[in-house]
C-alpha cells in the first residue's frame, strides 16, 4: 500500500482537490456506495473549502469497492460517465488480483480530473485532509 499512498500524494500535487483511500475487510452495507458515503461523512470529507474531495472505498474480503465524490467534483467531472470510467479501470485490475495497482491507477485518474477542474493554487491551503490510507476494522 506504500505505492497507493505515493500515488495519492502524486495525484494531489497538481490539484487543490483531495483524494482519500479507505480500506476495510468487509462492507457493512448491501451496496458499497452507501458505505462509501457513510465513510466520507465520518472522515469529514465534505468539509473541504471547494467541496472537491473524493473517496476510494475498498472492502477487500467482500471484493467490493466504490468511488464517491463531493457534490461539486461530481458535477464538474462530468457526472456518472466519469465515475463509471474510473470504476471500470479499477474493476479490471481487481479482476486480475492487482489490488494495489488498481487503487493506484484509479487514484491517478481521479487526481487528473481534479487537476482539470480544481488546479493547484499556491494561494490556498494545499492539503485539507490527511493523505494516509485509512484502514477500517
Amino acid at each position: 500500500f506504500r505505492r497507493v499512498l505515493f500515488r495519492s500524494q502524486q495525484a494531489e500535487s497538481k490539484t487543490s482537490g483531495e483524494v482519500r483511500v479507505y480500506v476495510e475487510p468487509h462492507c457493512t452495507k448491501a451496496d458499497a456506495i452507501d458505505r462509501a458515503k457513510e465513510v466520507f461523512a465520518q472522515l469529514g470529507m465534505e468539509k473541504t473549502q471547494a467541496r472537491n474531495a473524493i473517496i476510494v472505498y475498498v472492502a477487500i474480503t467482500d471484493r467490493k469497492f466504490a468511488l464517491y465524490g463531493d457534490t461539486v467534483i461530481y458535477e464538474k467531472a462530468g457526472g456518472a460517465s466519469f465515475w463509471e470510467k474510473a470504476a471500470a479501470t479499477m474493476a479490471a485490475k481487481l479482476r486480475q488480483n492487482k489490488l494495489a495497482e488498481g487503487i493506484s491507477e484509479c487514484v491517478l485518474e481521479l487526481g487528473a480530473a481534479l487537476a482539470i477542474h480544481f488546479p493547484y493554487d499556491p494561494n490556498t491551503k494545499k492539503n485539507e485532509l490527511p493523505d494516509e490510507i485509512v484502514f477500517g476494522k
